[in-house]
């Protein structure tokens, strides 16, 4: 008789991105370097929005909601991950505001099992002229209500 591996957990909102951690991502020490997370974090985000049709293409006046600043990051640490592979970010969104927005994530094994790393980054949409707060559009609002967290 042969042990049955553990379930992966089901998901109940956002989404879980694969993502790839490389030899040169890791420090001194041979653990994946605090930095690599934020940048493993965006790459997952930027795949799933360019899946809906969302992209910045180097051109600002026509960024549209690509066209955002981070307001603040937080992450926090739970367990070293220690080899490059094959990994996976869940994303979710905490919060859609008009001009703003919260994201909640987890760096985690491909499955969604094992936590290495969560936290949140705030978002603010700007107008690319002016660089002030703007609006998102209503077909990105669409996109963001499907991932966000359910209440409670």
């Amino acid at each position: 008789m042969t042990a049955e591996a553990p379930a992966a957990p089901v998901l109940t909102h956002g989404r879980l991105i694969p993502v790839t951690v490389h030899f040169d991502d890791l420090d001194a020490l041979g653990l994946l370097h605090n930095a690599r997370y934020p940048v493993l974090v965006e790459r997952a985000w930027t795949e799933l929005w360019h899946a809906h049709g969302f992209r910045f293409e180097g051109d600002w006046a026509a960024a549209g909601d690509a066209c955002n600043a981070v307001r603040e990051l937080r992450i926090g640490y739970e367990a070293p991950v220690t080899k490059p592979g094959a990994y996976a970010v869940h994303l979710w969104l905490e919060r859609l505001g008009t001009t703003g927005l919260t994201y909640g994530f987890r760096f985690c094994s491909v499955d969604g099992a094992m936590t290495y790393a969560q936290g949140t980054r705030v978002l603010v949409r700007l107008d690319s002229a002016t660089l002030r707060p703007a609006p998102w559009s209503e077909e990105f609002r669409t996109v963001g209500r499907e991932l966000l967290r359910p209440a409670g």
